[in-house]
């Protein structure tokens, strides 16, 4: 049986890297690694959802919309969120 690595299929069944399809793809990955990792950091510090909105100044509802990538919400909440767990944020900016 022939094996196949994750880049394959998903080249395959998404498309290739550069096309629409595989960017779009790419960048709603990307937001829900984002939200996982926030719910997941938030957990670790026992905080409920509306905890942690109250200390960023938002909605539990804001939250949980954030960790199920439900929203666009604005860089400058994803900051606050991050801050208020107490997570360094380093960015990574590749030109194309």
């Amino acid at each position: 049986m022939k094996t196949y690595s994750l880049e394959e299929l998903t080249d395959k069944h998404i498309g290739k890297k550069g096309s629409a399809k595989r960017d779009a793809f790419d960048e709603e990955l990307r937001l829900d690694i984002l939200g996982q990792t926030i719910k997941n950091i938030r957990r670790e510090r026992h905080l409920t959802q509306a905890e942690l909105g109250k200390l960023v100044g938002v909605q539990k509802s804001q939250i949980s919309k954030v960790e199920n990538n439900l929203t666009d919400a604005r860089f400058e909440t994803i900051l606050k969120v991050f801050n208020a767990l107490g997570a360094k944020v380093k960015f990574n900016v590749e030109l194309a």
